[in-house]
């Protein structure tokens, strides 16, 4: 029960969008216990740990509630292995002939490393580890996922590569690309986007992410993908070049961008992907509709709230976001 628009979204972003602070650190610490036992399995490939890297949602901190995945990257060590890019992105990782490592995790009547072999193999061995459930393929192909047994939160544990200097000085995280064979990313650009327009924006990006992934979550339209909705927002506030403090004005504006510019291709901001904007035209309709109609009732919100009328203001905002909004009183 809030008496306020800003009091609700502050309720609200508390009680229902944002990870709580005290679990957020528990997750971090279980993610590090992860980290050394998994630097000291034995029987295992040759891990090149000093370019361990997390990434997702919850390392840029953008995720939402609950806390159901947290997704890792553990580097191995080449050892003689050498990598070729497709014009379509995909990515060959060839062992050498006599490859002691690799050479049980090819694919059959060839050198070229197979990475369906490698998670399944990072599987069998994770399986074995004290203080976990089980281990499984993630349903993507791409992870292994370990489920815990004390917390809600499972790790999504995905086996990489990372490349020497190439000619233009850049170096890529190679990782599964669900097929069994590879691909080029880069998390550290990710998080660096993140953390740089946040802080052009003086730290009001997060929370604005955040609500806006909670909006879409309603199932009242199709929902694009986290990364898409995220690298939206992102570009948004990257040209805006400031936000608010104030949750329910960003939250309009970024409706507004989304009716308009869900049509447009999205770059993946790391030069990797190409557009990240896949959508169907169906559902950029869809989503365009909804972002539109939100947006006017937000707009409705706001007149409410600049003539002091904060019962109907928050009663359009629990149109946009339901009833887990906070009510009035």
């Amino acid at each position: 029960m809030s008496t306020t628009v800003n009091a609700a979204f502050n309720a609200f972003m508390s009680n229902t969008v944002n990870l709580d602070g005290s679990r957020t650190n528990t997750a971090r610490s279980s993610r590090d216990f992860l980290k050394g036992k998994i630097s000291g399995l034995e029987d295992f490939f040759p891990l090149y740990g000093d370019k361990n890297i997390d990434f997702g949602s919850f390392a840029r901190r953008t995720k939402i509630k609950p806390l159901d995945d947290i997704d890792m990257i553990f580097t191995l060590s080449a050892n003689g292995c050498t990598w070729e890019e497709t014009f379509d992105g995909i990515v060959y990782i060839t062992t050498s002939a006599d490859s002691p490592e690799y050479k049980d995790y090819r694919h059959d009547n060839s050198y070229r490393l197979n990475s369906r072999k490698v998670i399944n193999r990072f599987v069998s061995n994770l399986s074995d580890l004290n203080h976990y459930e089980k281990a499984e393929l993630h349903r993507n192909q791409n992870a292994a996922t370990l489920k815990l047994t004390s917390y809600d939160w499972n790790f999504d544990i995905v086996p990489a590569f990372f490349t020497t200097e190439d000619s233009a000085g850049k170096t890529y995280y190679i990782i599964p690309d669900g097929k069994g064979n590879w691909m080029k990313t880069d998390p550290r650009l990710d998080r660096q986007r993140v953390t740089d327009i946040n802080q052009l924006c003086n730290g009001h990006v997060l929370n604005a992410i955040r609500a806006i992934k909670y909006w879409q979550r309603r199932s009242t339209m199709p929902s694009m993908s986290s990364y898409l909705l995220e690298s939206m927002v992102l570009n948004h506030f990257e040209v805006k070049g400031e936000a608010t403090e104030f949750i329910d004005i960003n939250v309009i504006n970024i409706l507004g961008y989304i009716k308009n510019n869900i049509w447009s291709s999205v770059d993946d901001p790391k030069g990797i992907q190409g557009n990240l904007n896949t959508l169907t035209y169906d559902d950029k309709l869809k989503i365009s509709q909804k972002a539109e109609t939100d947006f006017n009732t937000a707009l409705a919100a706001r007149e409410f709230e600049s003539v002091g009328d904060h019962e109907k203001a928050i009663g359009e905002w629990r149109r946009v976001y339901g009833t887990e909004f906070p009510q009035y009183g």
